[in-house]
C-alpha cells in the first residue's frame, strides 16, 4: 500500500500582513464555544478553535434543553420557549403534588437540565465578558454550532459587535447578517439548485430555506468541520500504537449510524451489510465494527449476532476509551454508513480508501453530498465485492483547515488577527 501524505495543520503565523506587528487590541487570544451537547455539532466548533491555536484558550459553554419524557417530543421548539415549558410544566407537577419546593431558576438551564462540568450559555455573562476584558485580552472569538445556538450566539454578536467575532457553523436557515462569518457545507444549499426545485411544489418555494445564494460572508465546505489533521493523526497513532499495531492487516474499521430524516433505513440494511462483510472478510486481516449511540437495536442486533464469535472481528461495546481517533489513525480502509456526514468527513481527511454503505438511500441534500464525494473521487460505494488489500488513495480532504484560512482573512479585513 502506498504511504499517503496527509494534510499538515495551518500555521497561525503564515501571512500576517505588517499592520499587525504592534497593536495589543487586535489580537484574538481567546475563544468561546458555544455548544449544544450533542459531540457531532461540538466537534466541528473544537476543530476549527484548534485550527486556528486557540484549542488550549478556548471555553466551552452549552445551550441545554431538558430531556427525558415529554421532552423528546418537544425538541423542534426554540430552546427558550422549551426551557421555559420545561419549567412550568415542574412547577405544576409539584404544586399537584403538595410539595413545598420549587424548580431551579430558568438562568441555571431549567431543573432536568444541569450540567456541573459544563457552563450553561448565558448571554449577559458572555457579553459583559468580552466587554470588561477587551481592554486587557483583546477581542473575543465565539464560535457556536447547531440550531439551538443560533439565538445566543447572534445575540451575543448584536450586544458586543464591537468586542467579539462570531461565527456560526452550520446553515441558520435565514438572516446571515446577525453573524460575522456563517461556515456550512456547500449541500445546504441544495434547495435552490433546478434539480431541488423541481422535486418541490411551486407554492412550498417560499417555505424552503436557504431562500438566498452564499455571500461573502459565508464560507462554504465539502463536509463537516473536525478535529482531524496530520499532527492529530500521529500523536494518535502513537497512543494506540500497543493495541492496534499487531494487528493483522489490512485492517477495515466498519462506523455504523443511525437513520435520518434524509437517509431512512433498518434491519434491510443491516442484512445487506452483513451479507457484503462476509464477502470481503477473506480479503481482510481484522475487522473492527463500531456503533453510533444512537445506532437503532433492530440494526447492531444483526450485526452482532453474525460477527460476535468470529475471530478476524472486533466490535466496540461502547466502553471507555472509546477508539475512534485509533481507528482513524490505524484503519486501512473505512465502511461508513450514508448517514452520517461527519463520519465519513473524518474519514476522507486520512487519505485512505472509504467506502460508504447504502448512499442510494439518501435524498435531498444528503444525496447531493454524496454526489459531491464521488465526484471529487474520495469514496467509493460499498458493493462487497472489493478486495481490501488493494489500496487507493485520494487528496485528503482539508475543510477545517482550509475554513481556518478564510477565517484568518476575513479577521485580518477587520484590522484582527488570531495570536501567533
Amino acid at each position: 500500500m502506498r504511504p499517503i501524505r496527509l494534510p499538515e495543520p495551518p500555521s497561525p503565523t503564515i501571512g500576517v500582513p505588517e499592520i499587525f506587528e504592534g497593536g495589543a487590541y487586535s489580537v484574538i487570544r481567546r475563544a468561546v464555544i458555544i455548544g449544544n451537547g450533542y459531540p457531532g455539532s461540538e466537534n466541528q466548533s473544537i476543530g476549527l478553535v484548534r485550527a486556528l491555536g486557540l484549542y488550549d484558550k478556548h471555553v466551552l459553554y452549552r445551550v441545554t434543553r431538558p430531556r427525558g419524557g415529554i421532552n423528546e417530543w418537544l425538541l423542534w421548539l426554540p430552546v427558550s420557549l422549551h426551557q421555559k415549558l420545561d419549567y412550568l410544566i415542574q412547577f405544576i407537577q409539584i404544586y399537584s403534588r403538595g410539595r413545598n419546593y420549587v424548580p431551579l431558576p430558568l438562568e441555571h438551564g431549567g431543573g432536568s437540565v444541569g450540567l456541573a462540568s459544563v457552563l450553561e450559555a448565558d448571554v449577559k455573562q458572555i457579553v459583559t465578558m468580552a466587554r470588561q476584558t477587551f481592554e486587557k485580552d483583546g477581542p473575543l472569538l465565539v464560535v457556536a454550532s447547531g440550531r439551538d445556538t443560533i439565538s445566543v450566539a447572534s445575540s451575543i454578536r448584536r450586544l458586543a459587535s464591537e468586542n467579539v467575532f462570531v461565527i456560526q457553523i452550520q446553515h441558520p436557515r435565514s438572516q446571515l447578517n446577525r453573524f460575522d462569518l456563517v461556515i456550512t457545507p456547500r449541500h445546504d444549499f441544495y434547495p435552490l439548485t433546478p434539480q431541488a426545485q423541481e422535486q418541490v411544489p411551486q407554492f412550498l418555494h417560499r417555505w424552503i430555506t436557504p431562500r438566498e445564494p452564499p455571500d461573502r460572508h459565508v464560507i462554504l465546505t465539502l463536509g463537516a468541520l473536525h478535529q482531524i489533521d496530520s499532527a492529530t493523526l500521529r500523536s494518535t497513532a502513537a497512543a494506540w500504537h500497543d493495541e492496534f499495531a499487531p494487528l493483522p492487516k489490512p485492517l477495515l474499521v466498519v462506523n455504523i449510524g443511525w437513520p435520518t430524516s434524509h437517509c431512512r433505513y433498518g434491519a434491510d440494511l443491516a442484512k445487506q451489510l452483513t451479507a457484503y462483510l462476509l464477502n470481503i472478510l477473506s480479503s481482510c486481516g481484522t475487522v473492527r465494527i463500531s456503533f453510533s449511540s444512537r445506532t437503532p437495536e433492530k440494526v447492531s442486533k444483526i450485526i452482532v449476532k453474525e460477527f460476535a464469535d468470529n475471530p478476524k472481528v472486533y466490535i466496540w461495546g461502547g466502553q471507555e476509551p472509546n477508539p475512534h481517533m485509533g481507528h482513524l489513525a490505524w484503519a486501512d480502509a473505512f465502511v461508513v454508513t450514508a448517514d452520517s456526514v461527519s463520519l465519513i468527513s473524518e474519514a476522507c481527511s486520512t487519505g485512505k480508501p472509504v467506502y460508504v454503505m447504502g448512499p442510494e438511500r439518501c435524498k435531498w441534500k444528503l444525496s447531493d453530498f454524496h454526489k459531491s464525494l464521488r465526484e471529487r473521487g474520495v469514496v467509493r460505494p460499498f458493493t462487497g465485492s472489493e478486495d481490501i488489500a488493494e489500496s487507493w488513495s485520494y487528496p485528503p480532504l482539508n475543510d477545517t483547515a482550509e475554513a481556518a484560512s478564510q477565517v484568518r482573512e476575513a479577521l485580518a479585513e477587520r484590522g484582527w488577527r488570531v495570536r501567533p
